[in-house]
């Protein structure tokens, strides 16, 4: 299922501080610019009212949910409100397995070859190579040859349009931006700009 999302433009918004007032807004710039999965951590301002506001707005090929995700009970709310994916900094196996019982996508975060076999063993649906500064393209390259060679790997923080390529290389199947792509500060057309970005120089190392 994640695969699926994936597959055109294999980049996740991420939406630390995003407001529910603007969700529609963003959302729409982002689906726009060719973004098909959305995330907002849930210490963001009433974070559950945005991914609900997201998860009705956005076109049905768009996959909506949370992130910092740090325990089942967060899973549960985020469900309840229409969120389909999870998304987490650590690889709390109790969490995913919440989250795959109420069969929602589930992305922990590792940051050690223990972590990720145990999280996909778990039945996490890829892993989130987190800090992705902490984790240069050689370590990446070093896990890609020893992990399930279907396992999707997708390096978080730090990306930024001008440095994917190294990962790509290295293995990665995808990233997720963080402040390079939003901040609450940015407007709507800074955002859209931002993801246009991104967009482009995915599609620059895919064509090359």
């Amino acid at each position: 299922m994640l695969r699926d999302y994936l597959t055109d433009l294999p980049l996740i918004a991420i939406l630390r501080g995003l407001k529910p007032e603007n969700a529609e807004a963003v959302g729409h710039t982002l689906v726009e610019a060719g973004f098909r999965i959305i995330e907002v951590p849930l210490n963001s301002p009433e974070p559950f009212r945005s991914i609900e506001i997201l998860s009705k707005t956005m076109p049905d090929n768009v996959l909506v949910g949370a992130g910092t995700v740090l325990d089942p009970d967060q899973v549960i709310g985020v469900h309840d409100v229409g969120g389909k994916l999870i998304v987490m900094p650590h690889a709390d196996l109790d969490v995913i397995r919440c989250a795959k019982k109420n069969r929602l996508v589930c992305t922990p975060g590792v940051a050690t070859p223990t972590e990720a076999f145990a999280a996909l063993k778990a039945g996490a649906d890829a892993i989130k190579i987190f800090p992705a500064e902490a984790t240069p393209p050689a370590v990446v390259k070093a896990w890609r040859a020893v992990l399930p060679k279907d396992a999707l790997v997708l390096p978080v923080g730090g990306i930024k349009p001008d440095n994917i390529k190294p990962y790509v290389d290295a293995g990665a199947n995808g990233f997720g931006l963080g402040s390079a792509l939003f901040t609450p500060a940015m407007s709507v057309e800074e955002i859209g700009r931002n993801a246009r970005d991104f967009a482009a120089a995915w599609q620059e190392l895919r064509s090359a």
